[in-house]
């Protein structure tokens, strides 16, 4: 079977469905270690402070790259996986490897990834929303002309 191609701009859409079932499967693990015990005001706002920091500085950069990347395929159609590029995929295995590696480990106390999974998970769930919006829009834009 050869491998899937669709639409370049349609990797818009493939890139934020990819993010918002790993941010959700993310904040899933950091909302399921929660206990009464750390359902306290600095949880929620430490939990906050992680989803701010990674969406500001780190995601909404990173959407905006991809999303401009994507916009500059020549090609009418690509790889389904071209929705990320060879940086993107280091960076993210490193990440699932790191943090898999860490929570498995122990090392890392439930309280921290109680706050600190809930809040990325929640900012790449977030990333995931913005290429879709960044898919709708550009579909859109393409309907008026």
């Amino acid at each position: 079977m050869p491998p899937m191609k669709i639409s370049t701009e349609k990797l818009l859409l493939v890139a934020g469905i990819v993010w918002i079932v790993a941010g959700g499967n993310i904040a899933n693990i950091g909302i399921g270690v929660i206990t009464h015990d750390h359902l306290v005001w600095w949880v929620l706002a430490l939990t906050l402070a992680v989803f701010v920091l990674f969406h500001v500085f780190v995601f909404q950069k990173l959407v905006r790259k991809h999303a401009e990347r994507i916009r500059g395929f020549e090609e009418d159609r690509k790889h389904i996986w071209h929705f990320f590029d060879r940086k993107g995929y280091i960076i993210m295995a490193i990440m699932m490897g790191g943090g898999i590696a860490l929570r498995m480990s122990g090392v890392l106390p439930e309280w921290f990834i109680a706050f600190f999974y809930t809040g990325l998970g929640f900012a790449l769930t977030v990333a995931g929303i913005s290429f879709i919006i960044s898919y709708v829009r550009g579909a859109r834009d393409t309907q008026a002309q």
